[in-house]
């Protein structure tokens, strides 16, 4: 009898359980158009009640205009174009160099006792100090904007991938070894999978950074470019440009983020199934 009883009230704590799974599943996916909502309702305010000059905080709706015009005249989606083929080329050889150099590093002590200080001692200099260098060098092509990106990239993938392989339990390295398991077969099997959300993390520190990289590159010289287009506008005194370029950059930065959360997501869904 109480079995007979207790059977429905399981069943409704399973589906207020599920419901508020479901509500609050719906509620995440929201949350990020919520909140951009939220933000053009604060802009509107401000540029309605007149707290800020015009010519400084334009209206959304001449931002709106401007994003019209450089879209149907080409211009934006040339210059994206051009950053974001040098902040992709960037993140790669960043990526691939850091991820390199911290692995060995990671394995090799002396490397860390040779290489740290020069890797400090570069990474803890302003990129706006040696950018002039980079163009001087590489040219005002995409050359010396991918290299701009490259070395703002480096560093935090670089720490990551150190910290992941370090990071991966002895026990595990020595059960390897007994196993009768070869350097190669240690590194797919082993390392990989154990560091891979640590070098996860760094690589989407470096895609927020690549696009830095590159538009700083774009700032002292360039051809093309979203960082050059800022440059024009400024001169121009053209603020919903501005404000456009601005707006670009951070969905292309998102967007890069969100590839990689995705790619992420995918790759450690074994991490999920195993808790």
């Amino acid at each position: 009898m109480q079995k007979a009883l207790a059977e429905p009230f399981e069943t409704q704590l399973t589906i207020k359980s599920q419901a508020w799974s479901l509500r609050r599943n719906t509620l995440r996916r929201i949350s990020p158009l919520l909140t951009f909502a939220f933000i053009l309702l604060m802009w509107q305010l401000v540029v309605s009640l007149q707290l800020v000059d015009i010519f400084l905080v334009p209206a959304p709706l001449d931002v709106l205009s401007k994003f019209g015009d450089v879209l149907e005249s080409g211009l934006l989606w040339r210059h994206t174009q051009a950053t974001l083929y040098a902040t992709l080329a960037g993140l790669f050889v960043g990526g691939t160099i850091g991820i390199t150099l911290g692995y060995l590093i990671a394995r090799i002590q002396i490397l860390e006792d040779l290489l740290s200080p020069i890797i400090v001692a570069f990474q803890s200099t302003p990129v706006v100090a040696y950018a002039p260098l980079l163009v001087i060098w590489f040219g005002t092509g995409t050359q010396s904007k991918v290299v701009t990106s490259a070395l703002i990239v480096f560093f935090p993938i670089l720490m990551n991938t150190i910290v992941g392989i370090r990071n991966v339990p002895q026990g595990l390295h020595d059960l390897m070894k007994v196993s009768g398991a070869s350097q190669w077969q240690t590194f797919i099997k082993l390392e990989i999978p154990a560091s891979l959300p640590v070098l996860l993390t760094g690589l989407k520190t470096g895609a927020t950074l690549a696009i830095i990289g590159a538009v700083v590159g774009e700032f002292i010289a360039a051809r093309a470019g979203l960082g050059l287009l800022i440059n024009i506008a400024n001169a121009q005194y053209d603020t919903p440009l501005v404000f456009v370029v601005v707006i670009t950059l951070a969905v292309i930065a998102s967007s890069i983020y969100a590839v990689i959360s995705l790619v992420e997501s995918r790759l450690l869904a074994w991490q999920k199934r195993s808790k």
